[in-house]
């Protein structure tokens, strides 16, 4: 097995590229609604925990096998469980990372492709002077159109994929160092712009004053799952990044840095977000709908408002791309190991998913009836198993394969924490990190 050859340039380049894989649509679409249905800051609070507690730690372990091993997932943990004198069917984790990443990809190209579509709407002022009702029948037809929505989805996975062909260096890292300064920068002006609204103060305290009464145990599990899933944890994508981490560089401060940036997009998004709910006297809980229907009905009596409707529509859509860009490249550096030259294994790669994804476009409309498991759609199970599910089992097994079977020496020189923060980091994963996964896990069994 031969190692990995490719490394990112600067340790800039690997914040903005593990940043890129981490932001996403659970900073901006589903953190919002989330927060809004688990009772504001309380939930904040308890997701910024486990962003430290969980999150970040698992984040590092995943990381250092990569690191550690300087191949593709698949072979880094063949690798690494060979030097441990354990068994290498450890191997197949990167499989199950690419196959969840692969169902994550399928519908996240779908509805990112939504972005596209309703960009080009706001930029064009459709939503102006709309109410709920017409929004939200706009949006029904949009998603019962199968061509429009295999449309936007195909478009959307092809600038997804041509950035991968095209490699570390000249690929991710080139549209990574772009695209999130400019991320942040469409996210500071959006926020600037929420100052000037009725609705910043109140946004802002229902945001950073907890009611501690509205936390139940589900609000636990839920704040424990977002930051699983904001972070892009257990796929074994962040495994591939590790692979290209340059040489004597702190993983504990860059993975810090990246935990930090992921958070301030989502709060940034948040209060951006609920400035202009509050300002129109909204439902902040307004569910997975907040951002595509009941944003456009609060942009549309503003100022302005089709251009800063169109603007977050822009933020939305390079926070995808980024991080389906980063979705893609396990997968690709999986069929790379196996020998497919990058612009091949991105094509097949690319098709893989396009035709999945044609199955959820088709479930809002032709597959309508259909139903896979009880009332759930092809759409409903793909996007909620994979991350639900394939994402907490798979940070499960890399915790434990990190702080229990990988050898010793490779986990302390690939971490770079001196003898101390290992023991502090190792400590951490075995008795605090590992049983929250469990935890998060059966959690649906007592729903």
């Amino acid at each position: 097995m031969n190692q990995t050859l490719e490394r990112w340039s600067s340790r800039r380049a690997f914040i903005l590229a593990v940043t890129g894989a981490a932001v996403g649509l659970g900073n901006i679409w589903r953190f919002p609604y989330i927060t809004g249905e688990n009772g504001g800051a309380a939930f904040l609070l308890l997701y910024v925990f486990f962003v430290v507690l969980l999150g970040l730690p698992v984040m590092m372990a995943e990381i250092m096998i990569g690191r550690a091993g300087r191949r593709s997932p698949m072979q880094s943990l063949g690798y690494l469980a060979s030097r441990a004198g354990r068994n290498t069917s450890w191997r197949w984790l990167g499989l199950f990372g690419a196959f969840t990443v692969f169902c994550i990809l399928s519908f996240y190209s779908v509805v990112s492709g939504w972005s596209i579509d309703f960009m080009v709407s706001a930029f064009r002022g459709d939503f102006n002077g709309q109410t709920g009702p017409q929004i939200g029948a706009y949006f029904d037809a949009f998603l019962t159109n199968p061509s429009r929505m295999a449309f936007n989805h195909t478009l959307f996975l092809v600038m997804t994929m041509a950035v991968v062909a095209c490699g570390v260096s000249k690929g991710l890292e080139r549209l990574n160092n772009l695209l999130m300064p400019a991320l942040y920068l469409l996210l500071i002006i959006l926020a600037g712009h929420a100052m000037s609204m009725d609705g910043f103060g109140p946004a802002l305290a229902w945001l950073f004053t907890p009611d501690f009464s509205a936390v139940t145990p589900m609000v636990f599990v839920h704040a424990m799952g977002h930051a699983f899933f904001t972070l892009a944890v257990g796929a074994c994508a962040l495994m591939a990044y590790g692979a290209y981490m340059p040489d004597h560089q702190s993983l504990p401060g860059a993975a810090a840095a990246v935990a930090v940036l992921d958070v301030l997009v989502a709060l940034l998004a948040g209060i951006a977000i609920f400035s202009v709910v509050f300002t129109q006297g909204m439902d902040p809980a307004g569910g997975p709908g907040l951002v595509f229907v009941t944003l456009p009905v609060a942009f549309a009596d503003l100022p302005m408002g089709a251009f800063w409707l169109g603007l977050f529509f822009l933020l939305l859509l390079l926070a995808t791309w980024t991080s389906s860009i980063n979705l893609a490249e396990p997968m690709v550096s999986t069929l790379v190991g196996w020998g497919l030259k990058r612009p091949l294994a991105a094509l097949v790669v690319g098709i893989c998913v396009w035709v999945v994804g044609l199955l959820c476009v088709a479930s809002f409309s032709t597959l309508s009836d259909f139903h896979v498991i009880g009332k759930m759609n092809f759409f409903d199970l793909i996007s909620t198993i994979p991350p639900e599910v394939f994402l907490p089992l798979g940070g499960l097994m890399i915790a434990i394969f990190a702080a229990w079977v990988m050898p010793e020496q490779e986990a302390l020189r690939a971490l770079d924490a001196g003898p101390n923060g290992f023991r502090v980091w190792r400590t951490v994963v075995r008795w605090v990190s590992i049983p929250m996964v469990v935890i998060l896990l059966i959690s649906p069994l007592f729903k």
